[in-house]
This record gives structure tokens, C-alpha cells and sequence, in this order.
């Protein structure tokens, strides 16, 4: 790992790190559900409900949270695949599934580019984007609902799992 660097604006807060892997590897753990909670910079992911490799835009991954300040503690939410671009490029939106198995997003997206800087090193950026939350929702919660420090340990978590985890079969 080299540099990291993170801007905040008015709609969304970035972090990047460089990191001497190469980013079908990086890639490959992103777009596995297992290893998100672990990825997670602010603690709040769980568990996966969906264990199934992320593959297809439109795809439904599930994941159980935590947080004090929610009002169950415990929830769960749902995740819809937006970009899928080995090795370039992954994102979700995040929301929830009501009861009646309707899922609701609330305008926030996560969002990794990996940018290779040659065979064995990639700059991975990582952008949480808040831009198409509607005024109903931003009225009980403050965004960003972290501060941007959690998308830099974000990046050192997934880069610390890329390096321990088996480079990706080719075309896989």
C-alpha cells in the first residue's frame, strides 16, 4: 500500500489507495459478499445473506447490519448490483425490503474503480454517493453518515484480504 488520499463535497465523500495488487485480484474480492463485512470500515456490516459472487447489474445482495443509532439495532439491507465491469469497476445501491418483499433505495451508492498502474499495482478508488437522496430521507439522516476516514480503513481492509486471497481463475 502507497498513498491514500479522500475529498468530501456537497453529494459524496472518496477515498483512494494505491496498492501493489493487481486489480482482477482486488476485483475479485469486492465482488464476493463474504468478505464485505470484513471490507467494512465503519463496523456496521454483519453478515451476508446473499452469498452468491456478484455477477450481473440488477443483482439482489442482502446483508446483515448493525448500528446503535438504528432503531432496531439489528436490520438488514438489501443491495442492487448499478456497475459490474471486471476489473474496472463495481457499485450498489443500498436499501431495504419491505414486508411485502418490495425493495425501497434510499439514493446512496458505493461505488469502486480500480484503475491498474501497471500488472501488479492498482489505485482503487472508493466513492459513497448521496446525491439522488430524496429531502424526505435526509431529514433523519445526516450524510455522510460516517466520517471519510471509514472509506480509507474501507480500502486497507480490502487490500490487506486481496493480498491474502487466491488470485482469480482467468476469465473468472
Amino acid at each position: 500500500m502507497t498513498r491514500s488520499v479522500h475529498t468530501v463535497d456537497q453529494e459524496n465523500v472518496t477515498a483512494t489507495l494505491t496498492v501493489a495488487l493487481p486489480a482482477a485480484r482486488v476485483f475479485a474480492v469486492l465482488a464476493d459478499p463474504t468478505t464485505h463485512a470484513a471490507i467494512d470500515g465503519t463496523g456496521w456490516v454483519q453478515a451476508p445473506v446473499d452469498r452468491a459472487p456478484l455477477t450481473e447489474v440488477g443483482q439482489i445482495f442482502r446483508m446483515d447490519m448493525y448500528h446503535a443509532n438504528h432503531p432496531d439495532g439489528d436490520y438488514r439491507v438489501a443491495n442492487q448490483v448499478q456497475v459490474l465491469d471486471s476489473p474496472r469497476a463495481i457499485g450498489w445501491l443500498t436499501g431495504q425490503e419491505k414486508d411485502d418483499g418490495h425493495l425501497e433505495f434510499g439514493g446512496w451508492l458505493w461505488r469502486y474503480d480500480l484503475a491498474p498502474l501497471g500488472p501488479s499495482e492498482t489505485a482503487v478508488t472508493l466513492t459513497y454517493d448521496w446525491s439522488a437522496v430524496p429531502q424526505s430521507i435526509r431529514e433523519y439522516i445526516q450524510f455522510p453518515p460516517f466520517g471519510p476516514e471509514h472509506l480509507t480503513n474501507s480500502l486497507r481492509h480490502l487490500a490487506e484480504l486481496a493480498a491474502t486471497s487466491p488470485a482469480p481463475t482467468p476469465g473468472g
